[in-house]
């Protein structure tokens, strides 16, 4: 590792222990505040009907950004109450919105699925500010790093990266290819994407090799070597979400969020647990605002319908 990759590293696991922190006396200091008040903030919430959400997204205040497949429209709802809007209009039929993150100053980077488009828009005017044509498949997931935004592709063995500049502002589309032990399937095979713990590497669901499970991802050549999770395996593995050095894995056929600690590398994860719950109705990503953890359920097992409800439930963290 170079001089760079290590100071790189140590920034994310300085950002990322930072994050955490803030977001554990937030969040929680929140809702203490409104047991005392006689008031409890919801577990579950709905989201308007015919919505189709899959993504969810929580920055530094308290309120949680959707995605919508049907249109691409981003829906934010206040955590304390549960009542939202949309804030970003999709741009229509054809242009779902999959995965999403927001970064710095409100920029929201969305995953196009099969329109191959990354978008980015700002949550606080609504705006969409760029749009790139990949030429992907379906581009599914992000996450965010120092410099860069990462996003997976679920047909193609490959990731897109957005490079950053100053202020977190989106430049040019960069392609990486798979090798090491990346292997593509017939179907649906790359999906969540998360760092290390260390941030030196990138953590990506591979629902097709050995069964499914992760790979640890070099950003730096695409070298993808499997993670040993053991007799675990992840092949319904959707979104991730990672606190400290905790993997929460969101198998969504399963109605089941598997529960991983990870070594700093992220070469090695030891299953702690599987969270199940009945409100669960095929939820597909996670994040996470004080003690809890939130997740859209996009109901994949019925037809949807412009009637069609759909809802957002929370359980607690581990």
């Amino acid at each position: 590792m170079t001089s760079a990759d290590r100071s790189l590293a140590r920034r994310g696991l300085l950002t990322a222990a930072a994050a955490l922190s803030g977001a554990a006396l937030t969040g929680t200091g929140g809702a203490r505040a409104a047991e005392a008040r006689g008031t409890a903030w919801p577990d579950r919430f709905p989201l308007p009907d015919g919505f189709r959400p899959e993504g969810v997204a929580i920055g530094g205040r308290p309120f949680a950004y959707f995605g919508s497949l049907a249109d691409g429209d981003v829906h934010r709802a206040n955590l304390a109450t549960g009542r939202g809007a949309v804030v970003v209009p999709g741009l229509g039929a054809g242009h779902p919105t999959v995965g999403l993150k927001i970064g710095r100053g409100g920029r929201l980077f969305l995953a196009g699925g099969d329109s191959g488009e990354i978008r980015t828009a700002d949550a606080r005017t609504g705006e969409t500010e760029k749009v790139y044509a990949t030429g992907g498949t379906f581009v599914n997931d992000v996450i965010l790093t120092p410099g860069a935004a990462w996003f997976t592709d679920s047909f193609a063995p490959r990731l897109y990266k957005v490079v950053l500049g100053p202020h977190g502002a989106p430049l040019a589309v960069e392609t990486l290819p798979l090798s090491g032990d990346w292997v593509q399937g017939p179907d649906f095979t790359a999906n969540g994407i998360e760092r290390t713990p260390d941030g030196s590497a990138l953590l990506v669901v591979n629902a097709f090799a050995d069964g499914g499970g992760l790979m640890r991802v070099d950003p730096r050549t695409g070298a993808a070597r499997a993670v040993d999770l053991g007799a675990a395996r992840l092949p319904n593995g959707d979104g991730l979400l990672l606190l400290g050095r905790i993997l929460y894995a969101v198998q969504q056929q399963q109605n089941a969020i598997d529960v991983f600690r990870l070594n700093a590398a992220g070469t090695r994860g030891t299953a702690l647990t599987r969270i199940t719950d009945p409100r669960f109705r095929i939820p597909t990503t996670v994040a996470a605002w004080g003690d809890r953890l939130y997740l859209p359920n996009a109901r994949f097992d019925v037809e949807p319908t412009p009637d069609t409800d759909y809802d957002v439930v929370a359980v607690d963290r581990i």
